[in-house]
């Protein structure tokens, strides 16, 4: 089936938080201690999503209708790249980043920013983003990767 990537709309709210906790208890809690997954989780309920929606570029890809994958844009930075885990490994979180990096090269951004989970790592780098540094909120470690867009060989 194909696969449809629009900007996201408050409709989509519900969806996208779904999509992200499904994600963050399946396949995030391998690399996290549950009580991060909990805490992370409260930043993603159906409420904080769509206040999401109205201060950052938001993308959906959907499947039949359906919500199976997210990814936002806040200025120079990737944020809540997130897809269904029983739809990984179809290259949606991929489509997701490249329609990400279309947007920001537009926009005249040079260098994205991604604070990417211990999870997520490996999907980066293998788009071209490199580690910075860490940084820790708590228990939760975060990789702040970036990549230049401008003059770049995938461009």
């Amino acid at each position: 089936m194909a696969i449809e990537i629009r900007t996201a709309n408050e409709d989509d709210a519900e969806g996208i938080s779904e999509v992200i906790i499904a994600a963050l208890r399946t396949t995030n809690a391998k690399d996290y201690a549950q009580a991060v997954i909990e805490q992370v989780e409260k930043s993603f309920s159906p409420n904080a999503v769509a206040a999401l929606i109205s201060k950052r570029m938001v993308f959906v890809a959907l499947e039949a209708g359906k919500v199976i994958g997210t990814a936002s844009l806040d200025g120079q930075v990737v944020r809540t790249v997130f897809v269904q885990p029983s739809s990984h490994g179809q290259g949606i979180g991929s489509q997701l980043m490249s329609t990400l990096e279309q947007t920001a090269r537009g926009l005249g951004i040079e260098v994205l920013r991604v604070p990417s989970s211990i999870t997520a790592e490996r999907f980066y780098k293998k788009l071209g983003y490199s580690v910075v540094r860490e940084a820790f909120h708590g228990e939760e470690r975060t990789i702040v990767m970036e990549r230049y867009l401008m003059n770049s060989d995938f461009a």
